[in-house]
């Protein structure tokens, strides 16, 4: 049976198993990545220490840990992160397989664009994160209270934060690729983005105020990209509406059947 006609006999049932298939092999690459990057962790680490450590002073440029096991589940915890980045495209791969059925047989061919781009922004977002936020973040909350306040931080406290936001910054940064997602699967277009312009730039400030580090130049640095990003994505769902248009006219394509896409009679 090819692709096309399963796609289009397959039960709710029978998309869950395919997801929980997916997730599993997620799981199992995840594993994978994660003993490979344990090795190399070291190195990461001292990555994440330069943006902390370049403004302190020499005297005060050390972590320390007050459990004995506290350094060796920095080390798990950092291989695990790290093998979330460095296999994304292969997850970001998945998605992709999982929604494939549902959609035109011309739509498929977007898989590398679909997985360059969600590769790229959240690469991107942990970039923007640690070369963007963490020099003025850092600068801020170690002078704050100086000089009779001085930082004393471990290592558990100071690596779990930094990767949180890594993380976030990521996630966050998804925000267009999500939004271009559901326009190039027809549940936006780029009318109603815009009338619910408001509502977006309300939930992103929200947003940043709930995760960003509680600080007005923080906030700023995550909501206003976002926001940047949202009206890209815009005009990127509005493209897509033009070339779905144009494609309209076209007989011999028919959707498969997909849960967001309907059954077919």
């Amino acid at each position: 049976m090819s692709q096309e006609n399963f796609s289009k006999s397959m039960s709710f049932y029978q998309h869950f198993d395919e997801l929980r298939v997916r997730l599993m092999r997620c799981l199992g690459l995840f594993l994978v990545g994660f003993v490979v990057c344990y090795f190399v962790s070291e190195p990461m680490l001292d990555w994440l220490r330069r943006p902390l450590f370049a403004v302190l002073p020499v005297e005060q440029r050390k972590l320390y840990f007050t459990n004995l096991f506290e350094n060796f589940l920095t080390h798990l915890k950092i291989a695990g992160y790290a093998s979330v980045f460095l296999l994304s495209p292969v997850y970001f791969h998945q998605v992709w397989e999982f929604i494939a059925p549902g959609l035109y047989p011309r739509e498929r061919k977007w898989v590398i664009p679909f997985v360059f781009a969600a590769t790229l922004f959240f690469v991107g977002g942990a970039c923007f994160a640690y070369y963007v936020l963490f020099p003025v973040g850092f600068k801020y909350f170690i002078s704050y209270g100086a000089p009779t306040d001085v930082p004393m931080l471990t290592i558990d406290s100071y690596y779990s934060t930094c990767l949180k936001l890594l993380l976030l910054f990521g996630i966050a940064f998804e925000l267009p690729v999500l939004v271009c997602l559901l326009g190039f699967l027809g549940v936006v277009d780029s009318q109603f983005l815009r009338e619910h312009r408001r509502t977006a730039i309300l939930a992103i400030t929200v947003l940043s105020a709930l995760f960003a580090p509680p600080d007005a130049v923080s906030m700023l640095l995550l909501g206003v990209p976002l926001v940047f990003l949202y009206e890209i994505a815009i005009w990127v769902v509005h493209g897509f509406g033009k070339r779905k248009s144009k494609a309209s006219v076209d007989p011999g394509a028919h959707p498969a059947e997909h849960p967001w896409r309907g059954r077919s009679t």
